[in-house]
């Protein structure tokens, strides 16, 4: 993704004011008014004592969105191990997805990182430390059982009409390619324009197709016509400097790797461990 501006870069209107901020309990999280030391194992330094503040944007399954009243997905359960390592739960921020590029959050002490299936760039790198990428991401060009659409350039000499989400890199590839994609705010936008028929095809992040596809009915109707592999990794993010804190998201990541529950979280959220291209490369 190295050119690119980013995956999920999104320019939304929320407002970016602390205040605005909802705050929303993960599927581990305790409440404890911020009692509690603010140094965590390891020495950590914690913005609110007890607690490990992450900062995402919902929905955006299967790495986080909101199931039974929990914000849950395969980054909350890897950000959990991080919280179990220091002692403490994780606690889940929704904020608008402009201020991850930025690291606002993180500078103003609202969160102690970020974890929203973000894509790792140069440009972000200048705004915040990124850990070691955790998740390899391909886009997919999905598409309606029985459309005769078999790749992108496919679609692209048919004229297909292609549905694309706003601000990302899968809609920087395809208009790369020469589509005029249609647009659409979000991933959930994306899929129920396919399956309204808005657009004949989509380009969208594989994973959150897969995460789709998981669903029998969906399956049914739709399928994977092309995977585009466009070289875009995830990682999670601290305030330039954290030291301590993106040491223990690393070795938390390391140890799961190494111990199979890696793998078994890659399977309970996103589907079948391919470990070629389903383990993180080295960045």
């Amino acid at each position: 993704m190295n050119t690119l501006s980013g995956r999920r870069t999104r320019v939304l209107a929320a407002t970016t004011a602390t205040a605005g901020l909802l705050l929303v309990a993960a599927c581990t999280s305790s409440d404890d008014g911020g009692s509690g030391s603010k140094t965590a194992a390891g020495g950590v330094e914690l913005v609110k004592g007890g607690q490990l503040t992450t900062c995402t944007h919902l929905p955006y399954p299967p790495f986080q969105s909101e199931i039974d009243g929990k914000v849950q997905g395969f980054d909350v359960s890897l950000i959990d191990l991080v919280a179990k390592d220091l002692g403490v739960k994780q606690k889940v921020l929704d904020t608008p997805f402009e201020n991850f590029k930025t690291g606002a959050f993180l500078n103003s002490g609202d969160c102690d990182l970020a974890a929203a299936g973000m894509t790792i760039t140069e440009e972000r790198k200048k705004n915040v430390d990124f850990s070691d990428p955790y998740f390899d991401a391909t886009q997919a060009l999905l598409v309606a059982k029985g459309s005769g659409i078999s790749s992108l350039a496919d679609a692209k000499a048919k004229k297909v009409k292609l549905g694309a989400q706003a601000q990302t890199t899968g809609e920087d590839y395809v208009k790369s390619q020469g589509f005029d994609p249609v647009s659409f705010e979000s991933s959930d936008a994306v899929l129920n324009g396919l399956r309204a028929g808005q657009v004949k095809a989509v380009v969208i992040d594989y994973p959150v197709v897969q995460g789709w596809l998981k669903n029998k009915a969906n399956a049914d109707a739709f399928q994977v016509a092309d995977n585009i592999n466009t070289g875009e990794q995830y990682g999670f993010t601290v305030k330039k400097g954290n030291t301590k804190l993106l040491a223990a998201v690393n070795k938390a990541l390391a140890d799961a790797k190494a111990d199979g529950t890696y793998k078994k979280l890659y399977e309970q959220w996103i589907g079948p461990y391919d470990e070629s291209v389903a383990s993180p490369s080295a960045s």
